[in-house]
């Protein structure tokens, strides 16, 4: 016949083999580690520039990254001021919008950058072509500069060159 005893000190039943060896800490660690496998997941977003020619000086919302071909992770998607800079070559300055894909909207982004079972890469590839600059003929140029010249002596205001 089986006595009152306090629910506390009733002894767990016995289990077999290795299982019996592991701690009651051990369970704990052993389904958080599950846990994490599970929710290792997540969103690698990246920007990559190339320019034509290569070389060219990149910056991005104001900030320098460097020379073409360059890449740079990103968090966030939207619109990004973007500029492109080398010597002979007109400046490019765009705005350019990077989209979100379907699985980074809202509510399946929760998933997918918590339980995805596998690393997702999001890499945007933004190429541009650089005109080269125009050579201005230097007698056209002094042409303009004494027009100007005369302008001011007269007192009027002209439209800034095209």
């Amino acid at each position: 016949m089986r006595k009152n005893v306090p629910f506390c000190d009733r002894r767990r039943p016995a289990l077999s083999g290795r299982l019996r060896q592991l701690p009651v800490l051990g369970w704990g660690a052993l389904g958080v580690a599950i846990f994490a496998l599970l929710c290792c997941g997540c969103v690698q977003r990246r920007l990559i520039v190339r320019s034509q020619p290569e070389g060219a000086f990149v910056k991005i919302d104001g900030q320098q990254i460097g020379h073409t071909p360059v890449s740079v992770p990103f968090t966030y998607y939207g619109t990004r001021d973007i500029q492109l800079e080398k010597d002979g070559f007109k400046t490019v300055k765009v705005q350019q919008r990077v989209r979100a894909p379907w699985y980074a909207k809202f509510p399946i982004s929760f998933f997918s950058e918590n339980f995805s079972p596998r690393e997702i890469r999001d890499e945007r590839l933004l190429e541009f072509q650089m005109e080269p600059k125009t050579e201005v003929q230097e007698n056209l140029l002094l042409d303009r500069a004494n027009g100007l010249r005369g302008d001011v002596q007269r007192g009027t205001v002209t439209a800034p060159l095209q």
